[in-house]
C-alpha cells in the first residue's frame, strides 16, 4: 500500500486509488519501439536474403541493366535522405520547445515522403508496363516484394507523420507526443538505412 496515494472520496460503497508514481519505466517505449525496430531487420533480413538468391533469375527475360532506371533511383534515394534531414530539423525544434518549427519541418518531411512513393509507383508502373511484372520471374517477384515492403513501410510512416503533427497542433509539444516523435524518428531513419541497402544489393548491384 506504499505506491498508494490516499484515497479519493468518492460516492458510493466503492474507493477510487490513484498511483503516487507512474508504474510505467520511463524509457520503457524506447526499448518496446528498439524491440520492434529488431523484428523490422529480421524481415527485411530474410527479405534481403530471398532477393541475394533469386535477384539473378529473370527468367531469360531483361535484366537489371535493362530495367532500372538508375537516375531516377538516385533522385528517389535523394528524396529520402533529404527527408531524413528535414527530420532532424524537426527534432531539433521540438527540443527548443518551438510547436510551429517542429509542424513545419514535419510536414516538409512528409512531401518528401510523399515525393518518395510517387516516383516509387511510377517506377513500378514502368516496370509493369514493359512486362517486368512480379509473375514474370523468381527476380521480379523478390524485387517487387523488397522494395514494396519497403514502400510499405514509408506509406504508414507517412500515415503516423499526419497522425502525429494533427495530435502536436491539437496538443502541443506535450511528454507523450515528445515520446511519439521519438518513436517515429527511429522509424524514419531506420527505413532510410534499410533503403541504402536497397539501393546498393539491388539496383546498383543489379545493373553490373
Amino acid at each position: 500500500m506504499s505506491e498508494l496515494a490516499h484515497p479519493q472520496p468518492v460516492t458510493g460503497a466503492t474507493r477510487a486509488y490513484h498511483l503516487e508514481h507512474e508504474p510505467h519505466p520511463e524509457n520503457g517505449t524506447a526499448l518496446g519501439f528498439w524491440l520492434y525496430l529488431m523484428s523490422d531487420c529480421l524481415i527485411f533480413a530474410a527479405l534481403f536474403a530471398t532477393y541475394g538468391v533469386l535477384g539473378r533469375s529473370y527468367a531469360g527475360g531483361p535484366g537489371g541493366a535493362e530495367l532500372f532506371d538508375l537516375k531516377l533511383v538516385a533522385i528517389n534515394t535523394a528524396f529520402l535522405l533529404l527527408s531524413s534531414i528535414t527530420f532532424g530539423f524537426a527534432m531539433l525544434q521540438k527540443q527548443q520547445g518551438k510547436k510551429g518549427g517542429t509542424l513545419a519541418w514535419l510536414a516538409v518531411t512528409g512531401l518528401f515522403g510523399l515525393a518518395f512513393l510517387g516516383l516509387e509507383l511510377y517506377e513500378f508502373h514502368h516496370l509493369i508496363s514493359v512486362g517486368a511484372t512480379p509473375q514474370s520471374s523468381a527476380a521480379m517477384s523478390a524485387f517487387f516484394t523488397l522494395v514494396g515492403t519497403h514502400g510499405l513501410h514509408v506509406t504508414f510512416g507517412c500515415i503516423w507523420l499526419v497522425v502525429l503533427m494533427i495530435q502536436i497542433a491539437q496538443h502541443g509539444l506535450t511528454r507523450a507526443n515528445k515520446r511519439r516523435l521519438m518513436c517515429l524518428s527511429m522509424f524514419w531513419h531506420f527505413l532510410d538505412v534499410v533503403w541504402i541497402g536497397v539501393f546498393t544489393f539491388v539496383y546498383l548491384m543489379g545493373v553490373l
